[in-house]
């Protein structure tokens, strides 16, 4: 049986992760429980909480008991949701072990949907019913949608169906949550060093900043994210931090860029890979963000692409971006503007037109009118268009990406990538 949980905390407490956590704890007295899957979906949802993450793990139940596991499981989720929070819409779904491959398919499609697209909870109660599948929801039930999700993204790793990360969350003792977090940052430090690049965003090392920990009075101590087990849980070991109450090891789509999607269309709530050329130079507006327009390739239509204050000295790659310059943009859609999260610069435009210089004095004429041309007031030398002069560039071609401060969970690092022969410069 697979399990999938959502949309149990708020902006104000819980974590869904924690749910699963404890779960996890107390059914293994039940059966054979699996590693626990945490799911970001569409990170531009406009009602997620947080993260926008989902969680599901699988249990092969001891005979008989299957539905005390379910009971147990709505149990839990009734008891630790924020109920009160007017977001806070929970759902639970069960999936049986014997899920065709037809309903693999469907399920398979859900979960692509629900991490690219915006999904209606009638979506959702569709599938649910078409196969036949157990569910448990609370107030509106919206959190259906992503344990559906998760769920489906369980079933579909056992089959190596996506890339996938991991995550070690650690929680705090329940009597002291929404309290000041104590960990020893020097510790975090000597962690990251020893483990980098198989573990990654645990530090910000160009804001000097820790990552690993949230803000939130949620109840996650910290969280430590790596593409090794082994790393993973070295990196632990290093840290010194005050007493946990629990941990746990998640299987995660974070750091993938699967929310990213090439399409014909943009549209709102919607993240993208978009080739295109600069048609306008940056410029930095009102609280330090960087605007820029790109042409888009496909389809002929034009995108303002920001790199907002928050993205620190990604701003300052964007800012040498000159008209003409060949891109790659990563990012997501609101307001018709694209919050950018990598660019790759393909080609840069090397070439400058200036007001041409008289030949005969050398000081620079002046224009004789609206598409007239330039006219040296002093020799009456004539030029009918710019000088056209090749300058040098103070960046260089290939991947760029917002520091660790300012990405996304399901954003994938620079230091993630394999793409052949193309430069990457990670943010350390």
């Amino acid at each position: 049986m697979i399990v999938g949980i959502d949309d149990t905390d708020s902006r104000s407490g819980m974590c869904t992760t924690y749910l699963c956590t404890v779960l996890v704890d107390e059914l293994e007295s039940y059966g054979e429980v699996s590693t626990p899957v945490l799911v970001r979906l569409n990170p531009c949802i406009p009602f997620k909480t947080r993260g926008n993450g989902a969680v599901a793990f699988g249990i092969v139940v001891n005979k008989g008991l299957e539905r005390e596991v379910k009971e147990i499981v709505k149990a839990r989720v009734t008891e630790l949701s924020e109920l009160r929070a007017e977001g806070t819409n929970p759902g639970v779904v069960f999936i049986d072990d014997n899920a065709s491959k037809t309903s693999t398919e469907k399920l398979k499609r859900f979960y692509e949907t629900a991490v690219r697209e915006v999904l209606a909870i009638e979506e959702a109660y569709a599938i649910i019913s078409e196969l036949h599948l157990d569910y448990f929801g609370l107030k509106n039930k919206r959190g259906l949608i992503g344990a559906l999700a998760a769920a489906s993204f369980l079933l579909l790793h056992a089959k190596k169906s996506y890339d996938y990360t991991y995550e070690l969350i650690v929680y705090r003792r329940k009597e002291i949550w929404g309290t000041l977090r104590f960990i020893e940052d020097a510790s975090v430090w000597a962690a990251d060093e020893a483990t980098y690049p198989l573990v990654w965003d645990t530090v910000d090392v160009a804001n000097k900043k820790l990552v690993l920990v949230p803000h939130s009075p949620c109840p996650v101590l910290f969280g430590i994210r790596g593409d090794s087990v082994d790393a993973i849980y070295k990196a632990y070991e290093l840290i010194q931090a005050e007493p946990e109450e629990r941990k746990m090891l998640f299987i995660t789509n974070q750091g993938t860029d699967c929310h990213l999607k090439n399409t014909e269309k943009l549209w709102d709530y919607h993240s993208y890979i978009l080739d295109g050329v600069v048609d306008s130079n940056p410029r930095t507006i009102e609280g330090g963000h960087v605007l820029f327009s790109l042409s888009v390739q496909r389809g002929n239509e034009s995108v303002d692409c920001i790199a907002y204050e928050p993205t620190k000295g990604f701003r300052a790659i964007i800012r040498e971006l000159r008209i003409g310059d060949g891109v790659t943009v990563y990012g997501s859609l609101k307001e018709s503007t694209l919050n950018l999260e990598k660019i790759e610069l393909r080609e840069l435009n090397l070439v400058v037109e200036r007001t041409p210089r008289c030949n005969t004095c050398g000081r620079n004429m002046k224009s004789a009118g609206r598409s007239q041309g330039y006219r040296c007031k002093r020799c009456g030398t004539f030029s009918a268009v710019k000088d056209k002069v090749i300058v040098e560039r103070a960046i260089e071609t290939g991947l760029y990406e917002v520091p660790p401060v300012a990405r996304r969970h399901i954003s994938k690092p620079l230091v993630r990538m394999r793409m052949g022969d193309k430069i990457i410069h990670p943010s350390r």
